[in-house]
């Protein structure tokens, strides 16, 4: 009887003391999940915070043609004094960015556009004009197609000047921010693409094919992709709190035989 208490004790207490080990191994290994979870909580909502922030404005944007690109133009129209036989290319469109933006779409030689107007005592200048696409527009408004236009101006002409030669109306705000071409869009100017309309930033990964598919027609440059899914970042996330979960219930199944 003493032999089987003493035995019966003994191996109680052996349970106890593997209980003992486990118990802190287990806790660590909860906390690690815990700490785990919330740091991809913390990626994932700072991934969507980022997303945010990085909304979309509506704007027109100036492209100056360097050989057979573009280049987005540094001098704003009311400064900028083309050259007689330059090309000058207008883009209407939903960017992110306040230095870049979908390029003008077509046929960007000076040749083609300006070939069959005789030279004057000015300068020609050819423009590209892209009012952008559906996607981008705002709402309740339908852009006009892509067209080509050579401005023959007074040797000291703006571009400006140059687009008002071939596009009035032109529209623009009390800082001298050019608004609308042709009258397109019919109001606004720069504001946030969330403010109603189709080409909301969060339009832009479903519209992708739609509005960006074009943007190297006829120019030979690649086209903008499209937002297709989950982040690496987010996926990796949730891959680690998988593995670190299953751990756990392997852990807790194990105490458990």
């Amino acid at each position: 009887m003493n032999a089987g208490s003493r035995a019966d004790r003994g191996s109680g207490a052996g349970a106890g003391s593997t209980a003992s080990a486990v118990r802190p191994g287990l806790r660590r290994l909860r906390r690690a999940v815990a700490a785990a979870v919330g740091g991809v909580v913390l990626v994932l909502g700072a991934g969507a915070s980022g997303a945010q922030a990085a909304e979309g404005y509506r704007y027109w944007s100036f492209w100056d043609r360097d050989g057979d690109s573009w280049v987005y133009a540094t001098k704003g129209p009311g400064i900028e004094r083309p050259g007689d036989g330059d090309v000058h290319g207008v883009r209407f469109g939903v960017s992110e960015e306040s230095g870049g933006g979908p390029r003008p779409r077509g046929a960007a030689d000076f040749e083609a556009i300006c070939g069959d107007t005789e030279p004057g005592d000015g300068k020609r200048v050819a423009l590209v004009l892209d009012f952008g696409t559906a996607a981008h527009a705002p709402g309740g408004q339908t852009p006009p197609p892509v067209r080509t236009e050579c401005a023959s101006v007074p040797g000291d002409a703006t571009l400006g000047d140059a687009l008002a030669a071939v596009a009035e109306p032109l529209r623009y705000d009390s800082d001298g921010l050019l608004c609308a071409i042709d009258g397109y869009p019919r109001s606004g100017c720069a504001e946030p693409a969330s403010d109603g309309g189709e080409g909301g930033a969060g339009d832009r990964a479903g519209s992708s094919a739609d509005a960006d598919a074009a943007d190297g027609a006829g120019t030979g440059e690649a086209a903008d992709d499209g937002d297709s899914g989950p982040s690496t970042g987010t996926v990796g996330g949730i891959a680690v709190v998988a593995v670190l979960a299953g751990l756990t219930v392997w852990q807790l199944r194990r105490r458990r035989a």
